[in-house]
């Protein structure tokens, strides 16, 4: 049977809750030879977590290209700099495996700035806003389905940085990695509970 959560949460009670904190490695990924590397060893997982990030435009009819993907299981994630190299065949093909379960959310957006960058074909993603909501959850942004799940709130301070930086700073290190994870999480927290 599927276990039915609360439905939505307000952001005032999630600013009330303490803030999550990304508990895993993080590896900065921008050579081809680490990405090879990096992709050697998610090949092993069933399922990974998630997520993009791409500099933000103040400027309009300015948009960037997607800049950083991230790719997490449950004690590490990677930091794939693609404004560094681009997206290299063995992560397309790795998007495009269909042995791996890549779970992410709002992954239609995700689609369409990968595009912008290689005429990729992902395979086997799973959206958590389509998934979320067979156990009742109606919210679909993560900060809330994480809060109504963990009873934590996911730090959005870092979204609107430059993700172009040459160097990434500690805290933009933890946020993405923290996103990508949480997705992971979300997924194996709400498998288990309909079991």
């Amino acid at each position: 049977m599927i276990q039915q959560f609360i439905h939505s949460i307000t952001k005032e009670s999630i600013a009330k809750l303490p803030i999550e904190e990304y508990p895993g490695r993080i590896i900065t990924i921008d050579t081809l030879a680490d990405a090879e590397k990096a992709v050697s060893f998610l090949l092993s997982f069933s399922e990974v977590g998630f997520d993009t990030e791409t500099r933000p435009s103040f400027k309009k009819g300015l948009r960037y290209k997607i800049s950083l993907m991230q790719i997490a299981v449950d004690d590490a994630c990677f930091l794939f700099r693609l404004n560094k190299i681009g997206v290299p065949p063995v992560l397309e093909s790795f998007l495009a495996n269909d042995s791996v379960l890549k779970i992410g959310l709002s992954l239609r957006d995700d689609f369409n700035s990968m595009r912008k960058r290689t005429d990729i074909d992902p395979a086997h993603f799973l959206d958590l806003q389509q998934y979320v909501g067979q156990f009742g959850i109606e919210d679909a942004s993560l900060q809330k389905i994480y809060a109504i799940l963990f009873g934590k709130k996911i730090s959005k301070g870092q979204r609107l940085s430059n993700w172009e930086v040459d160097s990434l700073s500690e805290a933009q290190k933890k946020y993405a990695a923290l996103d990508a994870w949480a997705c992971l999480r979300i997924y194996n927290y709400l498998n288990e509970e309909s079991v």
